[in-house]
């Protein structure tokens, strides 16, 4: 896989960062486009190294020796199919996902790991610039209608391969827009929800309907799903916050993420958040409690100037 010195060759290089002063006057992303040499040199380093538990670091079992190879030939086309064919939307994993097959990375023993994630990204960024990702509608249809409950990842995945499989397929989303944590949990500077609106043309293209402000429980009843669909697929997002019973816990000011995130990335898309329900960080010293991604993620809209712990 790769070329057989290419890890002896090239040392591991990673995307560049837009310059801060330009950063802060916009929420676009942050990492610069990748060189194609660059990227082709880093999949040269993805060595022939027998086992490789990338394959296992990667919950999604990705074939990811494979494509390197594939990018390293400059075989783009092919390249896409192979990351497709384990990964459905690798545009978003490329962006969001924390890389443990980085860290499985044989190579990593001793040497900087390859660059797994760089490389997924640019892939799916390069086929989609080029027209190699086009609608795949089903040539024949089941007549079985399938429900799925929310709209995040693992929902637009199993639509997309249930519509694929010749299913009629609608999904119900409880928010005003599709993707669930993906559209109000991940700050725009992560992913820009253009890119989800591009695969939802496809998906509409393959033949999934989408019903928004739709809340299955609320103002949808389970009893009419289960009697209009076959099947029913409960794909709903990890929304219940873990909350700290400690001494204070009841005073003013202390916030969810998920209170918090939502109203930038509304903000984002043009909607306006009321005065009343605004969760804003101006003037104030703000903690965040967690160190995670989802710290991290609600750390830039809290705004640059304010102090942070």
């Amino acid at each position: 896989m790769g070329k057989v010195t290419g890890f002896l060759e090239y040392p591991r290089e990673v995307a560049g960062r837009r310059p801060p002063a330009e950063r802060v006057r916009d929420w676009f992303e942050i990492y610069q486009p990748f060189p194609e040499a660059t990227l082709r040199s880093q999949g040269a380093r993805c060595m022939d190294c027998g086992v490789p538990f990338c394959h296992t670091g990667c919950p999604l079992n990705n074939i990811i020796p494979d494509w390197n190879d594939l990018v390293y030939r400059g075989r783009w086309r092919d390249a896409i199919r192979q990351l497709h064919a384990t990964n459905n939307f690798p545009e978003f994993t490329g962006r969001l996902c924390p890389a443990p097959c980085e860290a499985s990375c044989v190579l990593g023993i001793n040497e900087p790991p390859v660059t797994i994630k760089q490389i997924e990204k640019s892939i799916v960024d390069r086929a989609f610039e080029e027209g190699f990702i086009k609608p795949e509608p089903a040539e024949m249809r089941t007549g079985k209608r399938v429900a799925i409950v929310g709209s995040g990842p693992a929902g637009l995945a199993a639509a997309q391969q249930l519509a694929r499989a010749g299913h009629d397929v609608t999904v119900f989303e409880k928010s005003d827009r599709i993707g669930g944590l993906l559209r109000y949990g991940i700050p725009s500077f992560k992913m820009e929800k253009s890119l989800i609106d591009r695969r939802l043309e496809q998906l509409r293209a393959e033949g999934v309907r989408f019903e928004t402000n739709a809340h299955v429980g609320a103002n949808v009843a389970v009893e009419d799903l289960v009697g209009k669909f076959d099947a029913l697929l409960l794909a709903g997002g990890a929304e219940q916050p873990r909350d700290l019973k400690v001494p204070g816990r009841e005073l003013g000011g202390i916030h969810f993420a998920m209170e918090f995130l939502p109203q930038q990335n509304r903000r984002c898309e043009g909607d306006p958040v009321p005065e009343a329900e605004a969760i804003l960080a101006t003037g104030k010293r703000v903690a965040i409690i967690g160190g995670g991604d989802t710290g991290a993620d609600c750390l830039a809209p809290a705004t640059a100037r304010e102090r942070f712990r």
